[in-house]
């Protein structure tokens, strides 16, 4: 009896291009290199610093032709595809407001049709300009995960909070006579009870609350894209500013988890 064993192969490319149009061209002689020999699922994707149409582009000079000529030719000899996106077309911004403002779509995903009838349903998502010029991109391969109920979890960045010794002052105690560890019991789980109750109030969930702000984040990012005023660029850095509050607890909430905090 023989035992056959299915493996699944894919090439994944990160690219960071040159600001130069001389220096891509090395880019682009190693992704020709690489195309020819490649027979597997090849996702290429990441910061191309060049734009494929003038639709993709606000503001500044015109882009060279010979720049998007020799982009766009790599990728069709490559047979290489854009996934689309979901979201704001321009991935970057120069930082700038109202007649210096540039946006530009210099950041995307490309793939093989190997590689998209492996994943039907991929799915590429601009998320906000967040602490860079640049905005983060988010591919989802529609693949099935299964939902965990959520268990009490202490938190360290609980402790940073100026409420949080109120909390635990307020639950550490007990209104009945018992012996030692039955008091201890009924404590925890009062105190446990307690900062589930403070942390729902305090910080909600912050998971949800990220994804909602991410939402509010693009609405003001679409306003200033099309009214690049100081106005518009005030209230965009507003809501960034609380987006990164959330994010930094999230990033401490991961590093707990993976027991590195």
């Amino acid at each position: 009896m023989t035992h056959t064993e299915t493996r699944i192969v894919q090439n994944v490319t990160l690219v960071y291009a040159k600001c130069d149009a001389i220096e891509r061209i090395e880019l682009w002689d190693s992704l020709y290199a690489m195309a020819a020999d490649m027979d597997v699922p090849w996702l290429v994707g990441g910061d191309f610093n060049i734009i494929w149409d003038d639709e993709e582009k606000f503001g500044g000079r015109p882009v060279t032709l010979n720049e998007v000529d020799d982009f766009r030719h790599c990728m069709n000899t490559c047979n290489l595809f854009d996934l689309g996106f979901k979201g704001s077309i321009y991935t970057w911004w120069n930082g700038r407001a109202e007649e210096d403002c540039i946006f530009k779509r210099l950041d995307r995903c490309m793939a093989n049709i190997d590689f998209q009838q492996m994943f039907p349903g991929i799915e590429v998502t601009h998320l906000p300009k967040t602490g860079s010029d640049h905005c983060p991109m988010l591919l989802k391969c529609n693949l099935e995960s299964t939902v965990i109920k959520k268990s009490f979890r202490f938190l360290n960045f609980w402790t940073k909070h100026p409420t949080f010794k109120d909390v635990v002052n307020e639950n550490w105690n007990a209104d009945f006579e018992a012996n030692p560890f039955t008091l201890f019991n009924h404590k925890m789980k009062k105190v446990k009870k307690g900062l589930s109750q403070w942390s729902k109030s305090t910080y909600g969930d912050i998971f949800k609350k990220i994804s909602s702000l991410e939402e509010v984040v693009k609405v003001h990012e679409a306003q200033f894209e099309i009214n690049p005023t100081r106005a518009n660029r005030e209230r965009l850095c507003k809501v960034q500013a609380q987006l990164i509050k959330f994010l930094a607890l999230e990033e401490q909430f991961w590093k707990q988890k993976a027991g590195m905090a």
